[in-house]
């Protein structure tokens, strides 16, 4: 993609953030938030709803491009932002319902939209104000376009890509939103009925603000991005590929390599430079490793995550591959990248690496720094790098594990020309052949798939009761949880339903406890003591159709159901 269509490519990916699902929440707010009077009565100007629209996307650029590095420099929790955000909403709100409260707080704002050409004007301090307070939890449904922005930020990686990208962003979805700002303007300017009621607009618009503000704080905003069908989402996506496509030095394509992989016709190729490792912190089996350091070796960059039932089938492979060339010239670096919170707990990575047996360096990529890096999408994940510094090879998910040792034996060769080189591997290849088996299954609210129970799956604690039946390749609890974004925590008689298709069924699940698990009459009791790993629950002699029930101690925290 061309650096001119890259403006045009931010630009449209912000119109549609600015009409996605996930800012229907906060467009009641901007609409009557743009309405009614200033503290002191009198009605507001124009500069009222540019006011808001202005500070709501400077702040939410600003904490998108900078929040996570900030937050991480000083050690703060990554949900600080949301938080006070959250705050400031429930402070604006009850301002807007006292009028003295609220010039008070506009004081701070009152100077800026002064300075600013067409923010002049009554209530332009205090719209400002509540703008700059929606940027901290404005969350669009932009996808990969607002993920690359996200990313650079998180990364340290901000350049003038990033910053043109962000800009644009910021244009298109202000435009959405300034009509919507306008027209609530407007309405409460033209319509008689609605400019005597200036002050009750106001008041409603003050409790529209503390409402939002609970909404947030009990994730009940999430329900629409679960419940409205998502209408940007062709588009968008699209738009993503274009703003993250891989810029890596070379005359090869690690896009197209990586392409090759998901089709599952990779072969060695020219897939550019290999990116430098980046934000690794710390390293575990050895010293910080480099590229550049490396050069001259033939190098495996695998990526992982060690409660990844994938990834676990997978890393035996490349441990024996280590062990069989690492006197070649060969090195294996496993970059650790975590999907869960747990993941990034650096001893839970080493416990998990000692039970997994891995003897190679591994970095711990906790910042996404180096999958950012190589703009990888899955795990496990490998790129074969030759002895030039150039990826030669890319590997997406499990299998064909002979092709890539055929690979680094070429390599090896290749690099030392004459080498004798050790009867390949023989490590079983556990890939599940069943392409019928179920899909991986998230058990927190953030990403839940296939909850087959009865009532709403929403973040909090409750009682479930458990259907008569439950559908294939869906799960339903009953007894007591609490259900958090990306897990489930076990209270008094919980239990899990699951109807599967499937050899062997994993739960991703952490704590002290027991796991009682039946099915076809059967009862067995699993062990459970320390951080989050899958446990294996059922475990048939060939792949088909079942139904298991696991009863979870109290305090047990479940994650995810994964399938072999």
């Amino acid at each position: 993609m061309t650096d001119l269509a890259l403006p045009l490519v931010g630009l449209v990916g912000g119109v549609l953030a600015g009409v996605s699902p996930c800012v229907l929440p906060v467009l009641p707010v901007v609409l009557l938030g743009s309405a009614g009077t200033g503290p002191d009565g009198a009605p507001t100007s124009r500069a009222r709803p540019v006011a808001i629209v202005a500070g709501l996307v400077l702040s939410f650029s600003l904490f998108t491009l900078f929040g996570t590095v900030v937050l991480s420099l000083l050690r703060l929790p990554t949900g600080l932002i949301r938080w006070v955000g959250i705050g400031a909403l429930l402070l604006l709100g009850a301002a807007m319902l006292v009028p003295p409260m609220e010039r008070l707080l506009e004081r701070p704002f009152a100077r800026l939209p002064q300075r600013v050409p067409g923010l002049r004007g009554d209530g332009a301090a205090g719209g400002f104000a509540l703008g700059v307070a929606l940027g901290a939890v404005y969350v669009p449904c932009a996808g990969p376009v607002l993920a690359a922005i996200a990313l650079a930020g998180a990364t340290d990686t901000i350049g003038p890509r990033t910053l043109v990208l962000t800009a644009a962003f910021a244009v298109g979805t202000a435009i959405p939103l300034l009509a919507i700002a306008l027209t609530g303007h407007r309405l409460a300017d033209r319509v008689r009925a609605l400019q005597r009621r200036q002050r009750l607009i106001r008041a409603v618009g003050g409790v529209l603000v503390i409402a939002l503000a609970v909404a947030l704080a009990l994730n009940v905003t999430d329900l629409i991005q679960r419940r409205v069908p998502d209408y940007t989402q062709a588009v968008g996506d699209r738009l993503g590929a274009a703003a993250i496509a891989p810029r890596v030095s070379g005359t090869g394509s690690l896009q197209q390599c990586q392409q090759a992989a998901f089709t599952g016709t990779a072969q060695l190729a020219d897939c550019g430079r290999a990116p430098e490792f980046a934000g690794i912190d710390p390293w575990i089996g050895g010293a910080p490793r480099t590229m550049d350091g490396l050069r001259g070796k033939v190098v495996l960059v695998d990526f992982w995550a060690y409660s990844c039932i994938n990834c676990q089938r997978e890393l035996p492979h490349a441990e024996a591959w280590w062990k069989n060339y690492r006197d070649l010239g060969f090195e294996v670096i496993g970059v650790h990248t975590p999907e869960y919170a747990f993941e990034h707990d650096v001893g839970n990575v080493t416990a998990g690496a000692r039970k997994l047996g891995l003897t190679f360096p591994i970095a711990v990529d906790n910042r996404s720094a180096t999958w950012a890096a190589y703009r990888n999408v899955a795990w496990p994940a490998g790129y074969l790098v030759d002895a030039t510094g150039a990826i030669r090879l890319v590997t997406l998910g499990e299998g064909h594990y002979d092709r890539t040792e055929a690979a680094i034996r070429s390599l090896l060769l290749a690099a030392h020309p004459g080498a004798v080189l050790p009867p390949a591997t023989d490590v079983p290849d556990a890939t599940p052949r069943n392409a019928d088996r179920t899909p991986e299954l998230y058990l927190g609210a953030g990403k839940q798939q296939g909850y087959g129970g009865t009532g709403d799956y929403e973040v909090g604690t409750r009682v479930f009761g458990r259907p008569e039946t439950v559908q294939p390749n869906t799960f339903a609890l009953a007894g007591t949880w609490t259900v958090g974004a990306e897990d489930i925590r076990a209270g008094s008689g919980a239990s899990l339903t699951l109807a599967y298709t499937a050899q062997r069924v994993y739960l991703d699940v952490g704590g002290t406890g027991t796991l009682t698990v039946s099915q076809d009459g059967a009862t067995r009791t699993i062990a459970v003591d320390g951080p989050p790993d899958i446990r294996t629950v059922v475990d048939r002699p060939a792949s088909g159709t079942g139904t298991v029930t696991v009863d979870l101690s109290p305090g047990l925290t479940a994650y995810s159901f994964t399938f072999g």
